[in-house]
């Protein structure tokens, strides 16, 4: 998870939403992604997208059953279904995200009936650290508005 906060910290740096992503397995990190939506000009490069695109391709396969996916924020309703899709055996995620979060709090996808494969899953790992990223980004959005809405 440290890595995948490492991650999300460059993400803020290049003025996107701090979150990052790390896919391991078999215990060797395959790939990795951070938030890169405005940068990219495409909104599906969220850092589960890149990490999960890439895996795939390392991987020489779309399937990614052993794999484990980390990242800092619960991951929203198009991650969710890239993750059930691929197959990925476990996700652990930092952050929860209630307003947008597709695995237990605005949607519940790793329950859902009419997907055909079950995502395991723990939240809350370095919970703290992981929102505090979100929080502090906000936060200096919002003021930097109000500075330019000031002039």
């Amino acid at each position: 998870m440290w890595h995948a906060i490492r991650l999300a910290q460059r993400a803020e740096s290049q003025g996107e939403v701090p979150v990052g992503a790390v896919l391991v397995s078999e215990g060797v990190c395959i790939a990795e992604g951070w938030n890169m939506p405005v940068k990219s000009h495409d909104p599906t490069a969220h850092a589960e997208m890149l990490a999960i695109r890439h895996a795939g391709v390392v991987l020489e396969n779309y399937r990614l059953t052993n794999a484990i996916l980390y990242v800092t924020l619960e991951p929203c309703v198009m991650c969710m279904g890239a993750i059930s899709h691929a197959r990925i055996k476990r996700l652990v995620f930092g952050a929860f995200d209630p307003k947008r979060g597709a695995v237990c709090n605005a949607l519940s996808l790793t329950d859902a009936s009419f997907l055909n494969h079950k995502v395991e899953w723990c939240g809350g790992v370095l919970e703290s650290t992981c929102s505090d990223l979100m929080v502090s980004f906000f936060k200096a959005k919002r003021e930097k508005i109000k500075l330019l809405k000031i002039k």
